[in-house]
């Protein structure tokens, strides 16, 4: 992992704040292809001229509390070891000596589902992005509005194809192109503004609430739209740990912001010139013709990079969900050895892929996607501004008052956002929900399964000190070579270890019992890596514990090596890995529902073999068959 705050110097620092621009603003910087389009449709008609400055005054207001006061002023200050998003605030909830609660707390519930939203996002803004930009071409050409689906299914299609061979090449042409592209934003806004400065009248407050006390019944459409404005400020967060606050801010208020600010402001200009024109305001910014042309060229490529930056951001999101263990293994591909973020899960891109381009035939238009867009994002930023009422109170012992009252402003602002945007739950808003709810059952499920069958396994286990007298009996015959036993927890003897013992009647010379554990934090320190202690005096049995964070994957065959520089006489290549096969059997009396034990069954059988998770020797390794009832 990265550390932004060992960067020195001008050209780093450089670097740092133009990769955050290009991978952090990717989706909140394609928003100007259709949010204030949106926003326009939702106002009343025969005002459209008289209410423009008033939708203007609200997205400036959103882009303003949303973005820099609640994420850039206080949210991203709850950093887990560097790292943010909704996982490090599961973590920080707990207190700074605090274990975590078992898979009921509410909170726990609530933080999930949050992630969870997070998935449905991940559908969706590939869609509408890609969708919003092959729309420029109805503008240079109204013949080609028949082929946008086909088209943006294309370039989706393309995009997903290539995401194994990782973002490394791709990467670099993020930060710079996402330069050319706030430049352009800036710039044509700045040109029309010049032509109606009386636009610049939005920056006032009043004028936003004005609009929505005037025209109450429009007031949830009109939230609904002003959503679109900052779909992606989750992005800041949870990209923290690769650039660092502070050049995330940098690239906010020296290029996203103004830019954005500037365009926005730049397409209220071009409607008040022109009230009674269909043509959407932001492709309206450049005369017909060529430059129209050049300009949804330029839009492609942004929303291919807002697209690649939110799927990197759903596999990585898996894979901290797989080790705090609320996900089945899943295939996870390394794609640059350099940096073990950039990774690729196949299964994980398949899924998005084709909820992407389902979308994209289903709803046929940006127009009708972004009456379905903004529920996930909404509810997400609610949750986010619990489980941040939690830091505030368990870990930084914050009083409950000021606590309470800062978090009031948020959940008053998010709240009233979510709100505006439950009516889109039957124009297509369901989906995301229902992607999300159908993620949460999964992650649910499988905390709670993987507990029960923990519980059940280790309710009667067999103490170091009988493991020491079945080591040293002499009915039991010490083979040559090295015998690691996967165990589930760092203590205990683990089940495949007797049930070789009582099939084989034999150990091996050098016994280690490997427990792999994940921490909640992004990264352990290296020197925190293993820790190795003989069980009993001169038997050859170790217990070893490897702890990683859940932004790293575990490696056994390199932690073996760590293994033996300990001292521990372990020969690699003659060494056999055992480890437990859980075959599940439904119909036992446990604490899950019968279509939870259903689903883990069903997860359990399809998830990815705990021998190429860990990354083992294929030819090293023996698996035992562990039936279980649930």
């Amino acid at each position: 992992m990265s550390n932004p705050a060992s960067a020195t110097g001008t050209a780093a620092k450089a670097g740092l704040t133009m990769g955050a621009l290009g991978v952090v603003f990717g989706d909140i910087g394609t928003s100007p292809l259709y949010a204030l389009r949106e926003c326009l449709q939702a106002l009343p008609a025969d005002e459209r001229s008289a209410s423009i400055l008033g939708a203007l005054s609200l997205v400036f207001w959103a882009l303003l509390f949303e973005v820099t006061f609640k994420y850039l002023g206080f949210v991203m200050r709850a950093d887990n070891r560097g790292e943010g998003g909704i996982f490090a605030l599961l973590a920080l909830s707990h207190g700074e000596h605090q274990r975590p609660r078992k898979g009921g707390s509410w909170l726990i519930i609530l933080i999930l589902f949050g992630a969870a939203l997070l998935y449905g996002d991940g559908v969706i803004t590939p869609a509408i992005s890609v969708l919003g930009a092959a729309e420029g071409l109805e503008s240079f050409n109204p013949n080609l509005a028949q082929y946008v689906p086909l088209i943006a299914c294309v370039i989706l299609g393309g995009l997903f194809l290539v995401q194994y061979k990782g973002t490394k090449a791709i990467g670099r042409i993020f930060g710079p192109a996402m330069v050319v592209w706030f430049l352009v934003l800036g710039s044509l806004g700045l040109w029309h503004i010049v032509e109606t400065p009386a636009v610049l009248a939005a920056v006032n407050p009043v004028h936003g609430f004005r609009l929505l006390a005037e025209h109450p019944t429009n007031a949830a459409a009109i939230l609904g739209a002003v959503v679109l404005v900052i779909t992606g400020a989750e992005a800041l967060y949870a990209d923290m740990g690769h650039f660092g606050r502070k050049y995330i801010a940098r690239a906010w208020y020296f290029g996203a912001f103004p830019g954005l600010v500037l365009n926005y402001f730049g397409q209220g200009a071009w409607a008040l010139s022109h009230p009674g024109d269909p043509t959407s305001p932001f492709f309206a910014l450049v005369p017909e013709g060529p430059a129209r042309l050049v300009l949804t060229g330029l839009s492609i490529v942004a929303a291919i990079i807002a697209s690649q930056a939110m799927i990197s951001g759903t596999f990585s999101l898996t894979r901290q969900a797989i080790q705090l263990g609320y996900f089945p293994r899943l295939q996870v591909n390394y794609t640059n050895p350099d940096q073990s973020g950039q990774i690729y899960l196949p299964l994980v891109n398949g899924a998005l892929a084709l909820g992407s381009i389902w979308t994209v035939i289903t709803f046929k238009s940006s127009n009708n996607l972004a009456a379905a867009y903004g529920i996930a994002v909404t509810g997400t930023m609610v949750v986010t501004t619990i489980a941040f009422y939690s830091v505030m109170r368990r870990r930084w012992r914050w009083p409950l008052l000021g606590a309470a009252a800062l978090a009031a402003v948020f959940l008053l602002f998010d709240g009233a956002l979510f709100y505006s945007n439950l009516h889109k739950l039957v124009h297509g808003g369901w989906f995301p929900v229902l992607v999300a709810l159908g993620m949460l059952a999964i992650m649910h499920t499988w905390k709670k399964g993987k507990e029960e069958i923990f519980r059940r396994i280790y309710a009667n286990e067999i103490t170091e000190d009988e493991l020491c007298n079945v080591a040293a009996s002499d009915r039991i015959v010490r083979v040559r070579g090295t015998a690691v036993f996967m165990a589930g927890l760092a203590r205990g003897t683990p089940l495949v270890l007797l049930h070789h013992v009582k099939a084989n009647k034999v150990l091996h010379e050098t016994v280690v019992l490997l427990s792999v554990v994940t921490e909640e934090v992004p990264a352990v320190p290296d020197a925190e890596r293993v820790e190795v202690r003989e069980i009993g005096q001169g038997l050859g049995v170790w217990r070893v514990v490897a702890r990683y964070g859940y932004m790293e994957s575990p490696d056994v065959t390199a932690l073996m090596e760590r293994v033996r520089d300990t001292g521990v006489p372990v020969k690699l290549t003659e060494t056999t890995y055992y480890f437990n096969r859980e075959m599940i059997i439904t119909g036992g009396d446990t604490r899950l529902w019968h279509w939870q034990k259903r689903l883990y069954s069903l997860l359990s059988r399809n998830a990815r073999p705990v021998r190429d998770y860990y990354r083992l020797p294929p030819m090293q390794i023996i698996e035992v068959g562990l039936p279980i009832q649930l």
